[in-house]
């Protein structure tokens, strides 16, 4: 298991919850805002790896007062041995939240049949035709939509995000993901926020900005088709 990083504590990465948060290497995806591009892009820029013993003696020193666990990248679902890191710590009395792309639905129902996550949080970057456009080569929309509908379906808590960032999401974009995921419990708009990017290239000559007042739009148009949603 490739772990990049460590955040040792944080009050709002698990809604509702103390958590700590493991960031693992590697991406399938390329997307341009991507802020842990130490991560995500050149193997050979990616951080020392932190031994996963390591972690999990931090994990037993600190369940007097972590609530929950955050396994974020990166993309999670692309390590074959996820499964047995969330058990380790599902063994250890801890809940687990997954952070995803959505691009492997097969690791997310296994996930899910075996009861080794407690939360689920899908990132949806634009439509799902469009992701070739600026997140993914080759974009595969059918995977996205099979793993919305394993979330959607799964019983455990979850949620789906979007980074409003011009080109990729515009008022259509969010009509239409909102349409997708109709009767989902949770959906969060977060705004774009200038910082060290993956492919700041990519935002040439635009400002990838929205303002307050088009997030509350955004807010606005998406907010029927869900139970809640927020801009975050």
């Amino acid at each position: 298991m490739k772990i990049g990083g460590l955040q040792k504590h944080s009050l709002i990465d698990y809604p509702g919850k103390i958590s700590c948060v493991l960031f693992l290497t590697g991406c399938n995806f390329n997307c341009p805002y991507c802020h842990n591009p130490q991560l995500a892009g050149d193997p050979d820029c990616r951080p020392a790896a932190i031994a996963e013993d390591e972690v999990i003696g931090f994990l037993v020193q600190r369940r007097s007062w972590l609530e929950g666990v955050v396994i974020s990248g990166g993309e999670p679902t692309l390590h074959a041995d996820l499964p047995d890191l969330c058990r380790r710590i599902k063994d250890l009395g801890y809940p687990v939240k997954l952070d995803t792309n959505g691009s492997r639905p097969q690791m997310l129902k296994a996930l899910v049949g075996a009861g080794l996550v407690d939360y689920l949080a899908m990132d949806i970057k634009t439509e799902p035709e469009r992701y070739p456009e600026g997140v993914a080569q080759p974009g595969d929309s059918a995977a996205l939509l099979a793993s919305l509908q394993i979330i959607m379906d799964s019983g455990v808590d979850y949620e789906f995000r979007t980074t409003c960032a011009r080109p990729l999401v515009t008022s259509a974009t969010i009509r239409h993901i909102a349409q997708l995921i109709s009767g989902s419990r949770r959906y969060a708009l977060q705004p774009f926020r200038d910082c060290h990017m993956l492919r700041p290239d990519y935002f040439q000559g635009v400002d990838p900005s929205y303002s307050p007042e088009e997030m509350e739009r955004f807010r606005s148009i998406a907010e029927p088709w869900v139970s809640v949603c927020t801009v975050r």
